[in-house]
């Protein structure tokens, strides 16, 4: 277990011993395991023994065998107060002086909660955001950057080392679109002479190129062709298969065209990676790596993995593993997506030789694409194939419907980030929460609570859940939103800059009553860092949203029922204060792994 755990561990391992010591020296039976559970809130209790499994072997009375295990618990071990038993429940009350102790030991600790790597532990690298270069990055692609850089916050916070890379798909006739377009229509248009950004300058061209494209197969259907022929031979689309033919054969003027229009792209998506706050640690180019893969059909054809049809064709036949045949080759020679994909993997290895498993965060329409990658990496012998995952996530709809960005009405990624921030003042200002700021500091508070906002909004859904994206509802400042986590953040900011005590002081708080609300919110407090293990093992943002909305709700009770600044004395006060302290160090802790920041003041 992890060296944060261990007093919750030690605990729940001294109960469960002493409870099958208490079975075997009264009723002289042997139990495997004991069962716990958080002992519901309407009885008095800090956690509880389930009873009914045991009566498999041991014979009586559920409530007898609670009472007798009660008192053996209570005259044995020094952390067990008292107990009382409801029907097959014994619930046992913990004293206080075990979560002082606890609280004592990590109340200064920074990074409650995170584990430092290993030496040699193998490292994990997450793939996100992997975008198209002809166009600007979408609403999709929000909710694929925020879920991928977070699983890689979550990840490295449980005790790995984690890189953050994205394929990034800078070639095909797609691109080749957006090329032909400019160079037929563009008049020269650069980000610099038009004031656009790089992406969107040429994302208008990818626009461009499917109206003018449009246009031609109506001309040709007018002239008597059918609409599947029209749509094989409009003028425009032949001229770009014709450009992509160029490119790959190296041609001068296409590649030094393609190397402008995708300079001018990733400074655009520069710019957004910024203000979305995600990052990466290394890139990979699909126009590096398509040719990747191909040594590895003829590895797969020699040991029998891959099999060669009559045509030339070759394919691997997983229909005894559930899934169906899948070509790995054309019969002209060519790679398919999954041949790049297999040599992507393993030049991944290649390259860290301490990476031991990867996350895709990628849409679940690819979740077949993805099991199936994985079992011919795990035929082909590879023994990090086995630590492979699909970070599969469902669409982002917002209430106006579905978006399509051929017709250029996606809802772009910049604007929703602006606009996030424009209804965070809408809101703030119709609240009246930000009186003495100066116009410089709301704009930075603005842009803090609007991002917070949609970010929590989208992490706190399992990523499997389709969303529905509501900008207004995600700025709610009461219930499970960003901005609600936040405001009890300043809040309790505010409280300590008031209680002039140094909230990080030494002073360790011993022999004092606890009030049941100190104590929920130390159990609360004791649960981070399994939370933090079960997000990573889960790969699941989810489950740090909700704890840290849970966390707070139970501040906020502890808020309205005892007086913090006012406390009875001062070691009470002490106390509240470090608690208080607490619970906004592990507000910034976990919205830091959801990429969300926290303000000092709001």
């Amino acid at each position: 277990m992890h060296a944060h755990n261990t007093i919750k561990m030690n605990l729940q391992d001294t109960l469960s011993n002493n409870v099958k010591q208490a079975v075997k020296s009264n009723y002289n039976v042997e139990l495997e395991t004991v069962e716990f559970q958080a002992t519901r809130k309407e009885f008095a209790g800090d956690i509880t023994v389930v009873i009914f499994p045991m009566l498999r072997f041991v014979k009586g009375n559920p409530v007898q065998i609670g009472e007798t295990i009660g008192k053996y618990l209570v005259e044995n071990v020094t952390e067990v107060d008292a107990f009382n038993v409801v029907k097959g429940f014994l619930n046992i009350e913990i004293s206080d002086s075990y979560y002082l102790d606890f609280f004592n030991g990590v109340k200064n600790d920074k990074t409650y909660g995170f584990v430092s790597p290993t030496v040699n532990e193998k490292a994990i690298m997450v793939e996100y955001s992997s975008p198209n270069t002809n166009k600007p990055l979408h609403l999709g692609h929000v909710r694929n950057n925020l879920l991928g850089y977070s699983v890689a916050e979550i990840i490295k916070a449980s005790g790995k080392k984690v890189y953050k890379t994205q394929i990034i798909n800078d070639r095909g006739i797609h691109i080749c679109k957006s090329m032909l377009a400019w160079k037929r229509f563009g008049n020269e248009e650069t980000p610099e002479n038009t004031g656009l950004k790089g992406d969107k300058l040429v994302g208008n061209y990818y626009v461009k190129f499917d109206q003018e494209y449009k246009k031609e197969i109506q001309d040709l259907i007018s002239k008597g062709q059918t609409e599947e022929e029209a749509k094989k031979n409009a003028p425009i689309l032949l001229e770009a298969q014709n450009m992509l033919l160029k490119w790959e054969a190296g041609d001068d003027e296409t590649v030094a065209l393609w190397e402008k229009m995708n300079g001018w792209v990733y400074e655009g998506f520069n710019v957004t990676y910024k203000n979305l706050g995600v990052d990466f640690d290394t890139l990979y180019y699909e126009s590096n790596t398509y040719l990747l893969g191909k040594e590895f059909v003829a590895e797969g054809l020699k040991s029998g993995v891959f099999v060669k049809e009559d045509d030339g064709s070759v394919w691997c036949d997983l229909t005894e593993d559930g899934l169906d045949k899948k070509i790995v080759q054309r019969a002209d020679g060519t790679a398919v997506y999954m041949t790049q994909d297999i040599g992507t993997a393993i030049q991944r290895i290649k390259d860290f030789p301490d990476v031991g498993g990867m996350v895709y965060t990628v849409g679940n329409e690819q979740d077949y694409h993805f099991q199936v990658l994985f079992l011919i990496l795990k035929k082909l012998g590879f023994d990090w194939a086995k630590n492979l995952y699909h970070l599969s996530y469902g669409m982002v709809d917002l209430p106006s419907g579905k978006m399509k960005s051929r017709e250029g009405t996606v809802v772009d990624a910049d604007d929703l980030i602006d606009d996030m921030a424009t209804t965070a003042e809408e809101i703030s200002e119709e609240l009246g929460k930000l009186d003495g700021y100066s116009k410089e500091e709301k704009k930075v508070l603005f842009k803090t609570i609007g991002l917070g906002a949609l970010k929590y909004h989208i992490l706190k859904v399992d990523p499997k859940k389709r969303i529905l994206f509501d900008p207004k509802e995600s700025i709610d400042f009461q219930g499970n939103t960003g901005p609600f986590i936040q405001y009890t953040y300043a809040r309790i900011q505010s409280i300590l800059r008031k209680a002039d005590l140094d909230a990080n002081s030494k002073l360790n708080v011993v022999d004092i009553e606890l009030h049941p609300k100190e104590k929920e919110l130390i159990k609360q407090i004791q649960l981070f860092p399994e939370v933090v293990q079960n997000a990573a093992e889960n790969h699941s943002p989810a489950l740090i949203a909700n704890y840290t909305y849970d966390l707070v709700k139970e501040f906020n009770s502890f808020y309205q029922n005892v007086s913090i600044l006012g406390a009875d004395n001062d070691t009470e006060k002490a106390l509240r204060v470090q608690l208080s302290n607490m619970v906004a160090n592990i507000i910034k802790n976990s919205f830091s792994l959801l990429g969300i920041q926290v303000p000092e003041r709001m």
